[in-house]
Formats: C-alpha cells, structure tokens, sequence
C-alpha cells in the first residue's frame, strides 16, 4: 500500500531535501512555516475534534466509547507520518500494511468483546534499537542495516500482548551511543518546533515523533538521559525507569549496568499508561526486578501536598542558560504552592555518578562489529570506540564499586525527601549543524547520574525559550517510586498547559 516503506535514508537525506526545496524556490524558514496550510492546520489541531491531537489517553478513551475505529486512527497516523517525516526523519520503518492489519484484527476483537488492555487499539513507535520479529531493527547501524530479528523483545511481546498498533521503529542516534540525534546512518532526526535544531538523542525519533502527532506514544531505551533528551527538547514527558523496573532482552545494549527501557509520551498519565504495559519481571532476564508493580494510574488519585521535594543546586544548576533558569525556577515556585515542602538538598559522590568508566560495557557489546568494519561507523561512534580500547579493566570494576556507594547513598537523601526537581537539560536544542563538526557538540544534561544512581526520572515541559524551543523540568524519585514521580507530574500538567501546545514550525 501507499503508506508501507522501507525509509532507506543516507548520510544524505537531508542535503537532498535542501535542494528539493532549492529547486522550488523556497528557504528552510518559508518551508518550515508551511507557507499557509498545513502550519495553519497544526495551529489548529490542539482542538480535541481533531483525532491527532488527542493525547494516548484521549485515543484510548474514543476507542473504547466506538467514536473512531483503531483502523481510522491508524490510517489518519500513517497518511501525517507520509505527510510530515520526509522533513522530520523520525521513522526508519514504517511498516504500515501490518499496522492496518493489527488495527483491523483490534477492531475485531473489540466487537467480539475481547479488549486487552486500556491501551488495545492505539497507535504507537518503537524506537529502533527494540526487536521486532520480521521486521527490521538496525539500531541505525549500517552493521546493522539489514537485521532481522527472529524474536521479539519482551517490552515488543508485552505491547503486542495489550493489543496496542506498533507502526514502525524510529531512527535514533548509532547504537544509542550519543546525545543528539544526528549520528545514525539514516541521518539526523528533526525536532518538530525547529527543523534546524537537534531533537537530542538517542531517543530521538521517538520523541519528535510524538511531539509532531505522528503516533500517541512511543517506547525508548536509556542509559545516560536517551529518553530524557529528546523529551525535553522535543516538548514531551519522557519517563527513565528505575534500573530493572522493564526488562531489557532483546534490546540492542549500551551499558548492561544502566540500560534502561521507558515511554514517551504527551502527558504523565500517558507515560503512566504505558508503563503499565511495560513493567514487571520477566524470568529470562536476570537484571528485571521482583519489585511489585504498582498500579500506575493509582498515583493520580493522591493528592501531593503532603509531598516533600527536594531541589539539588550544586552542579545541576551551573550555568544554566537564562531562559532555562528562568522556567525552571517558575516550575519550582509552581510546585512549592502545591507540596507539603521544598528545600534544598545535596546530592552524594556526583563526581562518581557523573564520570563513572562504563566503556568497557560499551565497547564489549560491539567489538565484534567495530573490529571487523570500523568504517561503516559514524566517524564520531569511531573516535570514541577506539577511546573505549583504552580502558582498564580495573578502573572499571572501580566504578562499579563506587556506583553501588552511590547508590546506597541516595537512598538516604529519599529518606529526607520523596523526590528531586531540576532542569533536565541546561540549554535549548541547539542548531543541527553545532553538532556536525569534528567535536560533535553534546548539549549539557543532567540526566547520566540518575542512571548511575538507578532511579526513575521523568522530564516534562515547563516553559519555551524566547527562541519558541521547549524546556523540560526533571522530577526525579527513590527507585521503583515510578508512582510519586508520576503523582507530581500529573498534579504539574493539571494546572499548567505547557503539554498542551504543539509544534507550528513543521513543513
């Protein structure tokens, strides 16, 4: 059909678009604007007539009262995606004739009164770093560009399971490795509300995916801030998950000690719903914990004023760019009005969690690869695995001993309060081109510590710069306190309508 592709993108893509648009005599700021209808169109689709602008909530919740089919909603999803990402890049497959036909067989099963789960029938990514049986899973690698796997990952099998619409996988950063989104092979992401600027990675088309209206949801990994990144530079909630909370297998890794599987989403209670999915032991992963899972949606019933949150100035606060100071310290003050107490704190051994050696896990995983052909690498994936050869076993079997005093030390800061506030990023996306050159500029975060120290983290949009680009507030929580990091972020997007505005500069 129409809508079914293999989006085969080179190092490229984006010089070929430029001269499309060349050739039709219009700049990338014209181009970005629209030039009338669809920016008008856009404008307009926060209306909740409009079946793309509903959250994943929304969606599931017209479903269920037989407002829309789930093959309506995944036609209207595949003909934006067909629309919108020859721009934006945010999916590398779109496997859009399984997609009708799992929307079709979701249908099916609703007349038959067969639901699986709140989220049965929705429209949904998956990053592309996540095994799909039969369907490629390149990691964005070109050592990987023709990969199949034969098995699902667990988090693929658990969706599947909940009857939810997986449309295709998403483009990232190669092999997850860094922080911007312009490093895979099938070329740089776009962020929604500036297609010159980074969407931040690794994450990175499953943020701007969700951001744009491409799908409802989408599922990322992390392990340094890659679902944190993007979510605060595309706009979105993006939730990292205490280590262990989702299981792993069948994830391309990074770092086995902070890999991490979490939602992204357009709201707290979204994320939360998908999580619900998400969580839970799976016996053949022997990092997943035996944890019991909450019920997620629980926390949005409880009131926060009895919470008591902590702010961590030192270090996360450094040089913070003004506009970012300036909605992060007005999302503080929006949260002191609603909590029992919010003081200041201090985090233990950030120097530890922040500059931990993990690159023995990370060049372990793909020395067979990089070995072979280092050349179909991203010349800035080359520089830093040829770094990773240089690593000594036992400066990293020494971080791994100071990462479990951290983690033991955190949990003493959760015994004086039950979560963290801060900026999750410390400037605004930068331009696409800042991250091209021979330093491959990284935008400073404040995400890798809570990986290190294995907590859930949740980012979400708390203000715009002057330049109209999204700044994203980081709740933190104790681990497996998925719960009362969600509590807050709901009780947040309540009485604010940050989460509510969507991109104006698409094409």
């Amino acid at each position: 059909m129409w809508w079914s592709r293999q989006l085969k993108r080179s190092f490229s893509h984006r010089k070929r678009a430029e001269a499309a648009m060349a050739s039709e005599g219009l700049t990338r700021r014209v181009w970005l604007a629209g030039a009338g209808t669809l920016a008008t169109r856009v404008a307009r689709s926060a209306q909740p007539a409009d079946p793309l602008a509903w959250t994943l909530s929304e969606a599931a919740a017209e479903l269920t009262k037989g407002t829309i089919s789930s093959e309506e909603l995944t036609k209207l999803c595949l003909a934006r995606i067909a629309k919108l990402d020859r721009s934006l890049n945010a999916f590398i497959t779109v496997d859009g004739d399984s997609a009708v036909a799992q929307a079709r067989e979701c249908d099916r099963l609703r007349r038959a009164g067969r639901v699986s789960s709140r989220l049965h029938g929705v429209p949904i990514g998956l990053k592309d770093n996540i095994d799909t049986a039969g369907v490629k899973t390149t990691a964005a690698a070109r050592v990987f560009e023709n990969r199949v796997p034969a098995e699902d990952a667990e988090v693929t099998r658990r969706l599947k399971a909940a009857q939810v619409v997986l449309l295709g996988k998403l483009n990232l950063d190669e092999m997850a490795f860094a922080g911007t989104g312009t490093t895979g092979c099938f070329g740089p992401a776009h962020n929604p509300w500036n297609l010159d600027r980074i969407t931040g990675g690794s994450s990175a088309g499953s943020a701007a995916a969700v951001a744009a209206g491409l799908c409802f949801g989408s599922v990322g990994s992390d392990d340094g801030g890659s679902v944190r990144i993007p979510g605060a530079h595309c706009g979105v909630v993006g939730l990292k998950t205490s280590y262990g909370r989702v299981s792993t297998r069948g994830v391309v890794p990074s770092a086995y000690s902070m890999d991490t599987i979490g939602p992204i989403a357009r709201t707290a209670e979204d994320a939360a719903a998908l999580l619900q999915v998400l969580a839970g032991n799976d016996p053949l992963d022997a990092i997943t914990s035996h944890e019991p899972v909450a019920d997620y949606s629980q926390a949005f019933q409880l009131p926060v004023a009895s919470l008591r949150v902590g702010v961590p100035r030192q270090y996360f606060f450094d040089q913070l760019h003004p506009d970012v100071a300036l909605a992060v310290e007005e999302a503080i003050r929006h949260v002191r009005r609603k909590v029992r107490e919010v003081r200041e704190v201090t985090l233990p051994r950030l120097q530890v969690a922040e500059n931990g050696d993990y690159d023995v896990e990370l060049y372990h995983y793909q020395k067979p690869f990089f070995d072979k052909s280092p050349e179909l690498y991203h010349l800035w994936s080359q520089r830093h695995l040829n770094n990773m050869k240089k690593v000594e076993t036992l400066a990293y079997i020494e971080t791994l001993k100071r990462v479990r005093e951290c983690r033991r030390d955190i949990q003493r800061v959760f015994k004086s309060v039950d979560l963290l506030v801060l900026p999750t990023m410390r400037e605004p996306a930068p331009l696409i081109s800042e991250t091209e050159n021979e330093t491959h500029r990284r935008p400073p975060s404040n995400t890798s510590a809570f990986n290190h120290f294995g907590t859930p983290a949740l980012t979400l949009p708390c203000g715009f710069s002057k330049e109209g680009l999204p700044i994203g507030l980081q709740i933190v929580g104790a681990p497996y306190r998925e719960s009362a990091v969600l509590q807050l972020a709901y009780a947040y997007q309540e009485s604010t309508d940050w989460h509510r505005r969507t991109p104006l500069v698409v094409p």
